[in-house]
């Protein structure tokens, strides 16, 4: 293998090592293995509950744009212009119960999650300046003591600017 061929594997095994590149992947997966949740929700219960005031296939709701629309057997249409809304319907259906359940189940919780962490951050920060604050007193005390045991001049307090 020559040194440029080389290169170029090594540069793409340390791309696909990345972390981000595993975590896209692993995204992928489970996003489509949500889909695949979520279409059967819409089949199996939406559209059940919208075929109570019709028909249970969405995709059989349509309007006809030019004239009355004529199919054949195969359901194709043969004659018109049909506009297919219950398919726009059943995708529409179909993000929007994806996005509540992303939204409610994920993005929700950790929202929820971050704000409880930067608030015990805070704190912690709060604490370690008092802690801090503390102990500049404490080692002042120190150093005014061993400059008096010394007997030497009291300390130098810088002038403020």
């Amino acid at each position: 293998m020559s040194e440029d061929k080389q290169n170029v594997w090594e540069g793409f095994k340390a791309f696909l090592m990345r972390g981000n590149v595993i975590d896209l992947a692993v995204a992928v997966v489970i996003g489509t293995a949500f889909t695949n949740v979520v279409n059967s929700v819409v089949k199996g219960l939406i559209n059940p509950v919208v075929g109570a005031f019709g028909t249970k296939d969405l995709d059989r709701y349509r309007s006809c744009l030019d004239g009355p629309c004529e199919t054949n057997q195969a359901g194709d249409v043969v004659r018109g212009i049909p506009i297919m809304w219950g398919s726009v319907l059943s995708a529409t259906l179909s993000f929007l119960i994806t996005a509540a359940v992303v939204y409610f189940l994920m993005v929700l919780p950790m929202a929820k999650f971050l704000a409880r962490k930067a608030a015990r951050q805070k704190v912690a920060e709060e604490r370690q300046a008092e802690a801090e604050a503390v102990e500049i007193v404490l080692l002042r005390e120190i150093r005014d003591e061993l400059v008096a045991q010394r007997g030497g001049p009291g300390p130098r307090v810088p002038s403020p600017k």
